[in-house]
């Protein structure tokens, strides 16, 4: 490689847009007798002597009454608890549980400990104003004479040390809580000193069958809570492209992070239990719509001031990115990024989590299952006015619960979505819908599933436009929309198709009934009955690198006894993956005559030069064919996206494979356009092996070849990946990997 075709340069620092001025904050007083509770960060003041009668001479000489010389909550990673609870992969020194199962921790007196007489607790305080009844207050007793809503007992007493376990509610607040021993004496409580060393993060437990996240599934719980890898599937249902990421749900920071999130949101910490307004407020908080969220959204192809959706691999620099600004939103994201950040946060506090891609998503903003078409009296396609839009894919996530507020079978999968699309309840988010509600038609069951129910259930209408402005029905095409619905498979990379879990079989008696249902709760239906076309037009699906030429065929089938002529329109559109068009490449009005029963092919040719400099991202290209049999008057119309394959990088990994041991990575890419790549940005991470780490070429060359090399030192054993990302205006969606195994 020459150096004057291919340039490093160091990695520029975008420029943030002006953040927009905040309005004045103004006391409660005179509305509440407190300030909100709704801030994990600030700490009550916890007193080390609480008296109970007035003291002259201040707190009474220790000597006589019971001390603790040491609180060890066990909490190495090795160590019982972090194992048991399933928390020994987070990059934390401090003690992570789950709620509704025991924990141990063991408490060193100045003296052997005497049940019958000494009294003592184990206080869990979260929050600015502890108080019991808002369960932000919690004393934990020994004995079981005396229990609080925690449940505590003596595990075991050996000489001066005390271990006793301590099981939470399967209701607690998630979050993290300071611990203190409060000794019981004549004259008051004295208890520990506030050490930060001994604080606890408490999150949900699908392993506990009294947790409403309970999973009983070990396969599914290790996939869709442990799993810190995913695959994100993105293209055209016949077409499917995946791509992997990092969500980085144990890395160092990235759990404090998710807590910031819900103090953002000004979430009171008594709602932070209840796995359904945790994943309500969440969905509104990924996005900065309305509340300056974590992630802003962005379709437009300018990424000026931020990182184009595209170039990232993972989930734990945009978290920690929000976190450190405390508070700003990151740019830039679209639906993959939003989904998978979600995820991210999802499984980081214990709530089993996926990410779902529904390939031919329909957009409804109107509340009926209708995605209009408008053509002309001759059957061509009316840009001006086709409004809607159907997204080649669209990117969510399911999270497991129990419903406890719905009838008995609407638990399990919901949808949460915080790609901002609608408002709900005067925000943009989405959910948590029943994926069986959505299935049944059963709609009107909080939250949001009429939306939810348009994207997999939208019927794709054709309307031929009359000289006077009137709309008449000519096609009904009812399988379009939600083709596919996609997620990543249990424990290895394959793909799993879950449709069957959205919708019924195509025509089936059961999807009659559920379409009848959701009309009973408002969803508008078009109705018109067509009589079936005697011809039919298809175009096959191809596989086409970005940049060569090709051919589109439309295949043309006469059905009748007669003789067919129909008058074609063809048109090929640069369309942004939110079936939004850009620029047309493509516009031909062939004439194709059929004989009886024939079939007829009918090439269209797409040269590269005539499209690449039109690409947007994801490089598609929509092709709608549209036409009019001259015999019989009706109208024909076929539709395919067409994803173009981008170029792939090769990641190379070199060195013993072993804790701490130093190994080396490549990431090779070779320009094979006939222009140059400027201004292209690499990106490279792996869980529990490498940060993020990034490098930028000012230019590469026609034909050029880079070699981009990195050292690392894997900090755990097991299986991983190492993710790379290309990156630049010219050229999106450059991803390569590599899977290896750490030896300890």
């Amino acid at each position: 490689m020459a150096d004057q075709e291919a340039r490093e340069t160091p990695t520029p620092t975008p420029a943030a847009p002006p953040a927009a001025p905040r309005p004045k904050q103004v006391s409660h007083r005179g509305r509440s007798a407190g300030a909100k509770v709704s801030s994990n960060q600030q700490e009550g003041k916890v007193e080390e002597f609480e008296p109970f009668m007035l003291l002259p001479r201040g707190p009474p000489p220790p000597k006589e009454f019971l001390d603790i010389w040491d609180v060890n909550v066990l909490k190495g990673p090795q160590e019982m608890n972090k194992q048991a609870h399933h928390t020994h992969l987070y990059s934390s020194e401090l003690l992570i549980v789950r709620r509704a199962q025991e924990f141990q921790i063991k408490i060193t007196f100045d003296r052997p400990y005497k049940p019958a007489q000494d009294k003592f607790a184990v206080e869990f305080v979260i929050g600015p104003s502890p108080q019991y009844s808002k369960g932000t207050y919690i004393p934990v007793f020994p004995t079981e004479e005396r229990q609080s809503v925690w449940r505590g007992r003596i595990v075991e007493t050996n000489d001066n040390v005390v271990t006793m376990g301590i099981t939470t509610s399967p209701e607690c607040i998630v979050g993290k809580y300071m611990l203190f021993i409060g000794v019981v004496t004549p004259y008051g409580i004295r208890r520990t000193r506030r050490d930060p060393k001994s604080d606890i993060y408490i999150l949900f437990n699908p392993w506990s069958p009294a947790d409403l996240v309970f999973l009983d599934d070990e396969e599914e719980r290790e996939e869709c809570v442990m799993n810190e890898l995913g695959i994100i599937y993105h293209g055209a249902y016949d077409d499917v492209s995946e791509r992997a990421w990092n969500y980085g749900q144990f890395e160092f920071g990235v759990l404090d992070a998710c807590l910031f999130i819900m103090d953002k949101a000004d979430m009171p910490l008594s709602n932070r239990g209840d796995v359904i307004k945790v994943t309500r407020v969440a969905s509104a908080m990924l996005n900065s719509r309305d509340d300056d969220g974590v992630l802003v959204g962005n379709w437009s192809g300018d990424y000026t001031y931020g990182v184009p959706p595209t170039s990232w691999t993972g989930s734990v620099e945009i978290l920690l990115d929000y976190a450190g600004s405390r508070g700003t939103p990151v740019c830039y994201a679209q639906c993959w990024v939003y989904a998978a950040v979600f995820n991210t946060f999802l499984r980081c506090l214990g709530i089993p989590a996926r990410v779902v891609t529904n390939f031919f998503s329909a957009h409804d903003n109107d509340g009926n299952l209708k995605m209009d078409i408008v053509l002309d009296e001759n059957g061509k396609l009316d840009r001006n006015r086709t409004k809607d839009s159907i997204w080649n894919y669209h990117c969510w996530n399911e999270c497991f619960m129990a419903r406890s507020d719905l009838p008995p079978g609407f638990g399990g999968w919901q949808v949460v979505d915080a790609t901002p699309q609608e408002t709900s309840d005067g925000m943009f988010r989405c959910g948590p819908a029943s994926v069986a509600a959505v299935k049944h038609g059963q709609i009107c069951y909080p939250f949001d599933a009429p939306f939810v129910f348009a994207e997999v259930n939208s019927d794709v209408i054709f309307y031929r436009r009359q000289k006077d402005g009137t709309l008449e029905v000519v096609k009904v095409n009812q399988t379009h929309v939600g083709r596919m619905v996609l997620t990543k498979a249990v424990l290895h990379d394959g793909r799993r198709d879950i449709t069957d879990q959205y919708k019924f079989p195509e025509g089936s008696p059961e999807e009659r009934r559920v379409l009848e249902k959701a009309e009973e709760f408002g969803c508008q239906r078009e109705k018109a009955s067509l009589p079936q076309a005697d011809v039919e037009v298809e175009i096959p699906n191809l596989d086409v690198r970005v940049g060569d030429n090709f051919d589109v065929t439309l295949q043309f089938k006469n059905n009748s006894d007669q003789r067919r002529t129909a008058d074609v329109y063809i048109t090929g559109t640069v369309v942004y993956y939110t079936g939004v068009p850009s620029a047309e490449v493509v516009f031909k009005t062939p004439k194709v005559k059929l004989e009886p029963l024939q079939s007829v092919d009918e090439k269209v040719l797409v040269k590269g030069e005539d499209y690449m400099h039109k690409l947007v991202e994801q490089a598609n290209i929509h092709f709608i064919a549209t036409g009019k049999i001259k015999e019989t008057g009706q109208i024909i119309t076929a539709m395919k996206v067409i994803t173009m394959h981008n170029p792939k990088l090769i990641v190379k990994v070199t060195g013993s494979p072993r804790v701490s041991e130093e190994m080396y990575v490549s990431v090779e890419f070779t320009n094979q356009f006939k222009f140059s790549l400027e201004n292209v940005d690499l990106r490279m991470e792996g869980p529990g092996i490498m940060a993020l780490k990034r490098k930028q070429y000012s230019l590469i060359a026609p034909g050029t070849s880079i070699t981009w090399t990195e050292t690392f030192s894997p900090r755990r054993a097991g299986s991983t990946k190492l993710l790379a990302s290309l990156d630049c205006a010219a050229l999106r969606q450059v991803y390569g990997e590599t899977e290896l195994t750490i030896q300890q």
